[in-house]
């Protein structure tokens, strides 16, 4: 048997698409047409799939989470909601994957379960807030929450952004300025220098600017394929489970955004579990979801141990505490947040407080960042010109 994706029309016209297992595409037909649809396109789940793997973009997902919420707030059957989302997705990419959704739905699978096949689509935070709110009967709740979640990762990516575009300009504009006159500028001084170098009275900066021109024309056109090589191989190896605990240690350890990424990361897990503590989800439970929601398999893997000391009776800041990756004012407020048993209203002030500085900090590091850009390309320029003007200035006092 074989899963096969579909679009069809019903007996009003209306486009319908899901999967259907079966051993070939004339059974398909079949089966469809048993269901009085009329077969539009039929393929193979593998072709669906590699399609599924175009992302959406955010602000189009955090809308389709608010809708969905809203519609289930209001009565709505939940197949009908995602049949109405569907219908009105002008993406193609969610129209079909909203179509897949629901057919598995209609089959018998959870809703979170349905949205984990496509994690292109649907993130691991919102697959795990619509799984944690499915079982604990909150899921018009948890979609608002994941609607929010993603409205504020999209604004703050868009606030980066905006604020990293003259930066970056700068960076490339002020690199390729510099290049240009490593490779084409400093090689025409070669010649006038010779004198001096037989001499051994070239100054040992002008001889280091000379030998890296003199590299980078030689090996330049080997540059850019070694580069394309280097990332190809450091994509393919973030890519494994290594690579992943990789990334997001240096994350944590980046100067001036280190500091954003664990915030982030921490304010994410305090609201996911704050939110499902609300809600009468066990504390083991929603630990094991709101790790996943963090984002960071350092932070995952010190929430874990947590979970196993919770297990054997211990409180949730010693863990916390000891893993090193959380604030120590978080740690405190949780501490006391379980000696008064208000952990779940406290999680989510801490989240609230978290995002606030971040942002703050933020601003502050891309404040800094066109500064720091500005040095250093001053800097380069500067040892260009001091490493061209030293060997001048001798040759007219020896004349």
């Amino acid at each position: 048997m074989q899963e096969f994706a579909y679009v069809a029309r019903d007996a009003t016209g209306q486009r319908v698409s899901g999967t259907i297992s079966a051993s070939s595409s004339r059974e398909v037909l079949s089966i469809l047409a048993g269901k009085s649809l009329f077969p539009i396109e039929v393929s193979s789940a593998e072709r669906s799939a590699r399609f599924s793997r175009s992302r959406v973009k955010g602000q189009v997902m955090a809308i389709t989470y608010a809708q969905m919420a809203s519609l289930l707030r209001s009565g709505v059957p939940l197949l009908r909601s995602i049949d109405v989302l569907r219908k009105q997705a002008s993406n193609q990419t969610l129209n079909r994957v909203l179509g897949e959704v629901r057919e598995r739905v209609e089959q018998g699978e959870a809703l979170g379960e349905a949205m984990g096949r496509y994690p292109r689509v649907f993130n691991e935070m919102a697959v795990n807030m619509v799984r944690a709110g499915g079982e604990g009967g909150f899921l018009e709740e948890a979609l608002e929450r994941v609607a929010q979640f993603t409205e504020q990762q999209e604004d703050l990516k868009s606030r980066t952004t905006g604020a990293l575009a003259y930066p970056v300009f700068l960076g490339v504009v002020g690199s390729t300025i510099v290049f240009c006159l490593v490779v084409f500028f400093v090689p025409k001084f070669g010649e006038l220098f010779q004198t001096l170098r037989d001499r051994g009275e070239l100054p040992v900066l002008t001889d280091w600017l000379l030998a890296f021109s003199s590299a980078l024309q030689g090996w330049g056109l080997f540059l850019l394929p070694g580069l394309v090589v280097v990332g190809v191989l450091l994509k393919r190896h973030l890519a494994t489970e290594e690579g992943h605990r990789l990334r997001d240690r240096i994350k944590l350890k980046l100067p001036l955004l280190g500091p954003v990424f664990l915030n982030l990361a921490v304010a994410r897990f305090c609201r996911v579990l704050g939110t499902l503590l609300r809600n009468g989800v066990p504390i083991l439970k929603s630990l094991d979801i709101s790790r996943e929601a963090a984002g960071n398999r350092i932070l995952s893997e010190a929430i874990e141990n947590a979970s196993e000391n919770i297990s054997s009776g211990e409180s949730l800041a010693t863990p916390l505490r000891a893993s090193g990756h959380f604030p120590p004012t978080v740690v405190e407020m949780i501490s006391v947040a379980e000696e008064s048993n208000t952990l779940d209203n406290v999680l989510i002030e801490i989240a609230d407080g978290l995002e606030k500085r971040t942002a703050r900090r933020l601003d502050l590091a891309v404040r800094l960042l066109e500064p720091i850009l500005l040095l250093i390309l001053a800097g380069a320029v500067l040892f260009v010109v001091i490493a061209l003007l030293l060997p001048v200035i001798k040759m007219s006092s020896t004349i």
